[in-house]
């Protein structure tokens, strides 16, 4: 059994079958056996609950070396790319991992390309905990790794260029992401599909025009939730909180 959620009211903990958890409402040894479902408790009897880690959880439980993609733009590239079981993915930009992550949990044959080998190391343990990790560098099967499982590596996909095709889709958080727009018709398989986000708009413009000049068809929405508060006085938006998060540019060959 891997990891999982120890959940009690507005807390929850991370930890491995045969750990233990000390916080100030009691020390807790999690069971070798245990299992999502299970109720255990601190031995000042405190009660948690277990819970199996899904896809929302990564967000806020990988080893971050930046800011994430948050899940609401995940689920926007999900929905407007229909990624699925066995299509073959390239990201660009792999940061803390969530987005590579989320894909192969859907099914997908993830190559994710990240600059900083330091952070390359901290995502490989991500995809781990996610239960996705692919094949490790190095061993010939990087280049395609199994459906449900992200690859990986440490480098600049621009280096890779020449390399690479036949994916579904191709997915960019990166400062040159135009750059490897230029390059989309020979990445993408015909229908295929691009994904990129960015944090500003003058950055979201380049990639539009690049998409435009490679000939793909574009579509740009700017992301933005509110959550909303019901009180005893009434229901609003929420106060608290980031409703604008970036950009996100798909296109189509």
């Amino acid at each position: 059994m891997s990891a999982v959620l120890l959940v009690t009211d507005d807390r929850e903990y991370l930890r491995e079958p045969g750990e233990t958890l000390e916080t100030d409402l009691g020390v807790l040894d999690v069971p070798d056996d245990v299992e999502p479902g299970d109720r255990l408790e601190t031995h000042l009897g405190t009660e948690f609950r277990v819970r199996e880690l899904r896809g929302p959880d990564l967000f806020h439980h990988f080893e971050r070396t930046g800011a994430p993609m948050m899940p609401r733009d995940i689920g926007l590239i999900i929905g407007h790319t229909g990624v699925a079981t066995g299509d073959r993915v390239l990201d660009a930009g792999t940061g803390t991992g969530v987005l590579a992550a989320y894909l192969a949990r859907a099914g997908a044959s993830v190559v994710t390309y990240e600059q900083d080998p330091e952070f390359a190391d901290v995502a490989r343990e991500n995809m781990a905990l996610a239960g996705v990790a692919g094949a490790p560098p190095g061993d010939g099967t990087e280049s395609a790794p199994e459906p449900g499982s992200a690859a990986v590596r440490a480098g600049d996909a621009r280096d890779a260029l020449d390399e690479l095709s036949g994916f579904d889709l191709v997915t960019l958080d990166t400062a040159d992401a135009p750059t490897i727009v230029e390059h989309a018709p020979d990445l993408l398989v015909p229908g295929g599909f691009l994904a990129v986000y960015s944090p500003f708009v003058e950055d979201s413009r380049a990639v539009v025009e690049s998409a435009r000049e490679a000939g793909l068809a574009v579509e740009t929405y700017e992301t933005i939730q509110r959550e909303m508060d019901f009180d005893e006085r009434g229901t609003r938006p929420s106060t608290a909180g980031v409703g604008h998060t970036g950009y996100l540019v798909f296109g189509r060959r």
